[in-house]
């Protein structure tokens, strides 16, 4: 009898300890109790690009323009208004078009793209009435310029979707206009538009740099500064370098 009540101790032990056994490594082997299903790690764009490859998404938003250089006597004489004093004054524009976001990692992307952009100056000014000396007119002339930006950006992600980007940008000139209108009293006098398309290069090269944040759902936000590098005027008749601060709204698909 005693011998019979060791064995079943003997087998209840073994039986305990290979259920023990069992259970400690199913427990090990269970994955963890939190999930990260929908959430993305610190530093990383949203999860959509990081794991969907490239992406293609709409950009449009707003320009605020000007010319840094001796632009200011160099509109007025292509204009034939260089008399009396002169401010020079921003241009709003707007610029809209296509990207494609090319990831590398989580952390970092490739985003080239290709815009519409309106860029210029605005100048006012007085000069005086012909036979007229103690009446003056008020004199604007805007200078008028399109270009198609096909910047090629580097974008580096610091936190959950906010980024950094900078790279290079090529802008080829589509129409460059100056618009001049003077006029009295309140009352508009003249009204003219010059083409002065063939007195710019063709194309202009600028650094671009800014940031961004985008959304989960696919919507973003960015703003950037434009720096121009090369000389508008492909005569070398006057130094003037595109300046344009861009607000964007973007969606990726």
């Amino acid at each position: 009898m005693q011998t019979k009540r060791l064995f079943g101790r003997l087998a209840a032990a073994c039986l305990f300890l290979t259920v023990s056994v069992s259970a400690a490594q199913a427990q090990v082997r269970r994955p963890a109790t939190y999930s990260t299903q929908g959430k993305r790690p610190v530093y990383t764009a949203p999860q959509s690009s990081s794991t969907n490859g490239v992406q293609l998404g709409i950009r449009a938003g707003v320009n605020v323009a000007d010319w840094n250089g001796d632009a200011v006597q160099s509109v007025m004489t292509l204009a034939d208004y260089t008399n009396g004093a002169v401010t020079r004054e921003t241009r709003t524009g707007f610029h809209a078009g296509l990207y494609a976001t090319l990831p590398l990692g989580e952390r970092f992307a490739i985003e080239p793209g290709v815009l519409y952009s309106e860029k210029g100056t605005q100048l006012r000014g007085t000069a005086s009435v012909p036979n007229f000396e103690v009446l003056s007119a008020n004199v604007t002339a805007t200078a008028r310029t399109a270009y198609i930006d096909v910047p090629v950006l580097a974008k580096a992600y610091l936190t959950r979707g906010l980024y950094l980007y900078a790279g290079p940008q090529a802008s080829f000139l589509v129409s460059s206009k100056v618009r001049v209108a003077a006029g009295a009293l309140g009352f508009t006098a003249f009204r003219q538009d010059f083409d002065t398309k063939n007195q710019f290069r063709p194309v202009d090269f600028a650094a671009v740099g800014g940031l961004g944040y985008q959304f989960d759902s696919g919507f973003g936000l960015s703003a950037g500064y434009d720096y121009g590098l090369t000389s508008l005027d492909k005569n070398n008749s006057f130094q003037a370098q595109n300046r344009v601060i861009k607000a964007s709204l973007n969606y990726s698909f």
